[in-house]
């Protein structure tokens, strides 16, 4: 018999959106304009990362700039991009409007501001997303399991009654901390092995019952039922 599935909560870039690519291209943008140099693989190191260690990274390249300065241009750029078309990973959509169908509450718990996060929670099917918890929204980004356990509390639900999905070591690391079944859903990130939480190598085709089935299923079965 499976667990019962309170909720479901999502990261954002990379796992509800395949943002990543947006990021790294602004951040190539800003690092060039102040004469510095950045590559493909200073972005992809920054997946999942905290807002402020991004500024550091780029102010290493060059950009000079305060951080909160920084983040906001870069963020500013990102979410001017998603106004013009917001780019769904496979199968998010269909998945989220099968979970409103089923009465199943979703956050997006992100380390991305609670702005961008809004504007895909608006973007998602009707009902879908009802709890937003951005990097300002919190005292410890993740790692801490602080976004995931607050969206949970939003929600009015215990984390350890939801699923977690991420796309990111630093994602993993907060929700299985947070005591939520974990999904690991890879993208640009480079994940670990192994670990405390499931591996599905896409959300295409997958149903809340393969999500209520994931709070059951064991590591070994890392690839779940379709």
């Amino acid at each position: 018999m499976t667990s019962r599935l309170a909720a479901v909560l999502w990261d954002m870039d990379g796992t509800l959106i395949d943002s990543e690519p947006i990021w790294i291209a602004q951040q190539f943008v800003l690092v060039e304009q102040h004469g510095g140099t950045w590559t493909r693989e200073q972005g992809l190191a920054l997946v999942g990362a905290d807002m402020h260690d991004t500024a550091v990274a780029m102010q290493a390249a060059g950009v000079d700039m305060d951080a909160a300065e920084l983040v906001a241009a870069l963020e500013r750029r990102v979410i001017e991009s998603l106004q013009l078309e917001v780019p769904w990973r496979p199968g998010v959509r269909e998945l989220l409007a099968e979970l409103v169908r089923e009465g199943i509450s979703c956050a997006i718990a992100t380390t991305s501001s609670h702005e961008m996060a809004a504007l895909v929670a608006a973007a998602a099917p009707d009902g879908a997303i009802s709890v937003v918890v951005g990097s300002e929204d919190v005292a410890r980004t993740k790692p801490s399991p602080e976004p995931y356990l607050r969206a949970a509390e939003l929600l009015g639900v215990r984390a350890r009654d939801c699923v977690a999905v991420e796309d990111s070591p630093n994602g993993l690391a907060a929700a299985i901390a947070s005591g939520a079944t974990t999904i690991a859903v890879p993208h640009d990130a480079v994940l670990p092995g192994s670990g405390d939480f499931l591996m599905w190598p896409t959300l295409e085709g997958r149903t809340v019952e393969d999500l209520r089935g994931s709070m059951s299923n064991t590591v070994a079965d890392s690839e779940g039922s379709v």
